[in-house]
């Protein structure tokens, strides 16, 4: 029975890979692997019989799975999935209903009848008492806002967060044991952060109508950040012009070099008298490839993925400003980013930064080429002279 576990793994990361939505930022395989996790750890210091433990574990792996389906009553549709896909594993019908009631156990508001469905529920709660809180919490909220359309505020989200903290209850000894405490600390945290947002409220409230008549003089430094960022940026496109101009420049002179040593020198290499010519047209030659190698190198492109996931853009990890990172992705997942990005200024200014920033360093590779080829050139010519001079005099 093992096998089990090994093939409904298997199964579930298989079909969330297929079938669910990139919407689904909390309820997606990240958090099915966080709760089975969570559910051996419980696991361990119980006194569950060997099939209770199978059976509690292939219901963390499918207890979300109906999230492909629908929202409202998913469990319902991940029994349907785990039936489909424990009749084809043979499994008796016993425990298909035993598996089938610990899913359903995971229901909001259902209150546990037995061991194995309290320690699942504790499991799929697990995260209210980690150290990572707020960032589950993060992600949860933007997915409800994805998943609904509609937009939570800061002060809303925090007060719904301390309602369910507060009300919520551990229904296995070794959960509460394991995690109380650490909820208490992020119960704690939350009551903080609420105070804040109501004293920022308060504050924002009385300065706005100080502010008011200043708002001209305000939005100076706006302005003034804008013209900045188109400034650098400019400055750094048209260094980024200046390099590929003169890496063309050498690769064109190069070129023009090797094709006429290919047609007057090695020509004349065959005639025993012009055997002095070789070791000459040689070093002369390799230094000429070495430069265009460069000159390439220095204009060569980047490719990159050209794709992201909206778990990035909801942590702000993606520069939706430089097309390599987007230039795979659909139109309507490109539209939603760039909405997202321009209702936070934070990560609109952090993006130009990025921006700023890799181009320089693009500059940095550009033009650090572009000082070695030139310096291969420069030296290629004087010792290529130096040496046709040698040659000329010691063949005369």
């Amino acid at each position: 029975m093992n096998n089990l576990i090994i093939e409904a793994e298997k199964h579930v990361i298989s079909y969330l890979n297929k079938n669910l939505d990139s919407t689904f930022v909390y309820h997606n395989l990240a958090h099915t692997q966080r709760v089975v996790e969570k559910a051996k750890e419980l696991i361990e210091d119980s006194n569950l019989t060997e099939d209770e433990k199978i059976e509690l574990l292939v219901a963390a792996w499918f207890h979300d799975t109906g999230f492909t389906k629908t929202i409202k009553n998913h469990e319902k549709e991940s029994v349907a999935i785990a039936t489909h896909f424990l009749k084809s594993q043979t499994v008796s019908e016993e425990k298909i209903i035993a598996i089938s009631n610990i899913i359903m156990s995971t229901k909001m508001g259902y209150k546990p009848k037995n061991k194995l469905e309290g320690i699942i529920k504790d499991a799929d709660c697990a995260h209210i008492s980690s150290k990572n809180y707020d960032e589950y919490a993060s992600l949860l909220k933007k997915e409800w806002e994805l998943t609904q359309n509609k937009k939570i505020s800061k002060s809303d989200w925090i007060e719904d967060n301390i309602s369910f903290l507060s009300t919520h209850t551990f229904h296995s000894d070794i959960a509460n044991k394991k995690w109380e405490k650490r909820k208490g600390k992020n119960l704690a945290k939350l009551l903080q952060h609420q105070n804040k947002t109501t004293e920022d409220t308060e504050k924002l409230i009385q300065k706005r109508a100080e502010l008011n008549f200043k708002k001209e003089k305000s939005d100076l430094p706006e302005r003034g950040i804008e013209t900045m960022f188109r400034v650098a940026l400019k400055n750094h496109i048209t260094l980024s012009d200046i390099a590929d101009t003169k890496a063309n420049i050498l690769l064109s002179v190069n070129a023009i070099i090797i094709s006429l040593v290919l047609s007057n020198l090695v020509s004349k290499l065959d005639n025993p008298s012009n055997h002095y010519l070789i070791w000459p047209t040689v070093i002369f030659t390799l230094f000429t490839v070495t430069s265009i190698v460069l000159s390439v190198l220095a204009t060569r492109p980047n490719v990159t993925s050209g794709a992201f996931t909206k778990e990035d853009v909801a942590n702000k990890k993606v520069n939706l400003l430089f097309f390599g990172n987007f230039h795979k992705m659909k139109l309507d997942e490109f539209e939603w980013a760039m909405s997202e990005m321009m209702q936070d200024r934070d990560y609109l200014y952090g993006s130009l930064t990025k921006d700023l920033y890799f181009l320089g360093l693009v500059l940095n590779r550009k033009y650090r080429l572009l000082r070695t080829t030139y310096t291969v050139f420069m030296v290629g010519i004087i010792i290529s002279v130096l040496a046709f001079g040698i040659a000329f005099k010691i063949s005369g």
